[in-house]
């Protein structure tokens, strides 16, 4: 079973193609996915930055293959377009990566939390739709833990929390004014956002949403304010930011409602979205005496290597994401032992059936050769005879366990099918195979 991870990211993609990634969702992709039989396990995280998709195939060339065709097809991007912008990690890399990301090392903002939370649902996802197999459980598992180590013991949440509160920075930074804060959106970008302005000691909070009960709870949590979607014109008017995060598939600010708004104002409006696809048209930022900043702009100015600002490897952030990345490599290596292990799982399951059908076999032909025998001798006989084989065959068992978690231990499954003459099937849900995992046969 190969392990493969896909994805286009803010580093490789523009807005406008993630904005048609983001709508390949985790509940509408997976089966599709998983249709066909190319891919034997799937996870989809879907976030604001970001779409992979974690995939275990029996084969990596078929799998890879009907993975593009079906991100094509749900985004609505053309395959050789894709082609040029998807990244592709296998084996060790693909440990990596995934465990980078849970742990913030990927994000814009080096060490932000929110990852951990998009992980957790994507994988909660991906296991009400019975796509998470043995191979992906235990891979999010490890990576959940891996995020959790991350902010347990470094330093790294010294950094910005999340993209929320860098955009703020961002805002605060090339903002005069900053006493009228609108927020559009109830949901989680929304209220990370209403959480930290409130962190802050912001001015005036007022937050906006089609539900207008939704957005009542969120303001009152903060001490905050609620107004509906139909006062939007007139809070437009007298804000100074907005910050915009809904899950529209259109447009919520246009160069209309948006120059409706600006019509004899002199101030600055500072327009954040933070949404997925994008709430804003991208023609407000022509409009006079409007700063918008997206997804795109952010990425510009909070990732050193795309904005080219030089990098100081003693700071201390610097040290606290190197603290992190000995977390990573170790729990690569942790995941590497567990997928050696599980490799001679299934052969020892397969020795146990063959020496209970050995049993099986004599004890029947015991039963023809002595029919004098009583039901209570035969059942004894029985008894004894495999506790004889179980005693045998406990710590050899135990011992080829310990020894395969061990790099080169996939040798170990394999001399045990060759002595014994064991067959097992390859790509079957219980055998996954180091040898079929590129860089993982020999450690991390």
């Amino acid at each position: 079973m190969n392990l493969i991870v896909v994805g286009a990211s803010y580093r490789t993609a523009p807005v406008e193609l993630l904005e048609k990634l983001s709508l390949v969702e985790g509940p509408q992709a997976l089966p599709r996915l998983l249709s066909g039989g190319e891919l034997a396990e799937a996870v989809v995280v879907s976030t604001c930055n970001r779409v992979e998709v974690y995939a275990a195939v029996p084969a990596f060339h078929l799998g890879l293959s009907h993975l593009g065709e079906v991100l094509s097809e749900l985004s609505g991007v053309p395959a050789e377009q894709l082609a040029n912008t998807l990244y592709v990690h296998h084996g060790q890399d693909a440990v990596r990566h995934v465990f980078r990301v849970a742990a913030g090392l990927d994000s814009m903002v080096a060490g932000e939390a929110q990852i951990l939370g998009q992980l957790r649902e994507a994988y909660q996802q991906a296991v009400e739709a019975d796509a998470a197999g043995k191979v992906l459980h235990e891979l999010l598992q490890q990576a959940l833990r891996v995020g959790k180590r991350a902010h347990a013991e470094t330093g790294i949440d010294h950094a910005p929390r999340s993209m929320v509160s860098a955009a703020l920075d961002h805002a605060v930074a090339n903002s005069a004014d900053c006493h009228h804060w609108l927020v559009i959106g109830a949901g989680a970008m929304g209220a990370l956002s209403v959480a930290e302005l409130t962190r802050r000691g912001a001015g005036t909070v007022t937050v906006v949403n089609r539900g207008l009960d939704r957005a009542q709870r969120l303001a009152d949590a903060y001490g905050a304010a609620a107004a509906p979607i139909e006062r939007l014109p007139e809070l437009l008017a007298e804000a100074d930011v907005v910050i915009t995060a809904t899950a529209s598939t259109g447009h919520v600010l246009t160069t209309e409602n948006v120059g409706a708004a600006r019509t004899g104002s002199h101030k600055i409006l500072t327009i954040i979205d933070l949404a997925m696809p994008r709430d804003v048209e991208p023609a407000v930022a022509e409009l006079p005496g409007v700063r918008l900043v997206d997804v795109a702009r952010l990425g510009t100015v909070l990732d050193p290597a795309t904005a080219g600002a030089p990098v100081c490897p003693r700071s201390s952030a610097d040290r606290e994401v190197a603290a992190v990345e000995e977390i990573v490599a170790g729990e690569v290596d942790s995941y590497a032992s567990w997928l050696r292990g599980a490799e001679v799982a299934p052969t020892v399951a397969a020795l146990r059936a063959r020496a209970d059908d050995v049993v099986s076999a004599e004890l029947r032909r015991l039963a023809q050769r002595r029919a004098d025998l009583t039901e209570e001798q035969r059942a004894d006989v029985a008894h004894t005879v495999h506790r004889i084989v179980q005693r045998l065959l406990h710590q050899p068992t135990v011992r080829v366990r310990q020894l395969a978690a061990e790099p080169g231990g996939e040798a170990y499954a394999s001399l045990l099918r060759d002595l014994f003459d064991l067959s097992v099937i390859p790509g079957s849900p219980d055998h996954t195979t180091v040898a079929d995992v590129p860089d993982l046969k020999g450690g991390a």
